[in-house]
């Protein structure tokens, strides 16, 4: 598990997209996106399904282009005032069997200029499944933080994502884990520079980040209610 195909061709390409964030220019060089960046990630995504379905049998690595686990490059711009047509990173959810969108758990590749990093866990929850993992808090919460204050966990990672300022409705505000219990995302994020990510044993680094990240992940399975 030493070959890979992610080049500092692909993070050139995303700072010259940054600075030419229009139409013209990406049909322009949309051979090179498919050549540096598109291609190379989707040999990355197939190349991580041996290692997932070690870590777990019910995560999914989909290397199809379109429908996948590699996001699309184009923005959503509907209800954004950034008009800007293309994203300038690209990231790969390896999502579970369960899961239809990048909401459910799942483990998570950003790569950006500037910014990457490995994700695990759950972003943007439904509130039923927000719920589902209060309560497991809740419910377990020895387990939780023997998970998340783990010496090697905490080096490795840290939580991310949104939170409430108050305590949710329904949760004591007093609870040992309230700030915890305020998240309405369970991530954890753990950064890693350009230069790891073009290195030829960056698949075995980042699937050794997602198997660190497996306890975690696993909580929030059964706290929702599907395998691990």
């Amino acid at each position: 598990m030493t070959a890979q195909p992610i080049t500092f061709a692909l993070f050139d390409f995303l700072r010259e997209l940054k600075a030419n964030n229009e139409r013209p220019w990406f049909e322009a060089n949309k051979a090179r996106y498919r050549a540096e960046v598109r291609d190379p990630m989707l040999d990355f995504i197939q190349a991580f399904a041996e290692p997932l379905a070690e870590i777990s049998p019910h995560f999914r690595a989909d290397p199809r282009a379109n429908g996948g686990s590699l996001f699309r490059i184009y923005r959503d711009t509907r209800f954004s005032k950034d008009k800007t047509p293309y994203k300038t990173n690209v990231g790969a959810h390896f999502r579970h069997e369960a899961g239809k969108d990048a909401h459910a758990p799942g483990f998570y590749l950003h790569l950006e200029p500037g910014m990457c990093f490995v994700g695990c866990g759950v972003w943007h929850p439904d509130s039923p499944t927000l719920g589902r993992i209060r309560d497991a808090l809740v419910e377990r919460p020895q387990e939780w933080t023997r998970i998340t204050a783990g010496d090697d966990f905490c080096r490795t990672f840290r939580l991310a994502g949104e939170a409430l300022k108050r305590p949710p409705r329904g949760y004591d505000p007093e609870h040992p884990l309230i700030e915890d219990l305020k998240r309405k995302d369970f991530v954890v994020i753990a950064d890693i520079p350009e230069e790891e990510a073009v290195r030829p044993d960056f698949l075995d680094r980042f699937a050794g980040i997602a198997r660190a990240g497996g306890a975690f992940t696993a909580f929030l399975c059964r706290a929702v209610g599907v395998p691990y």
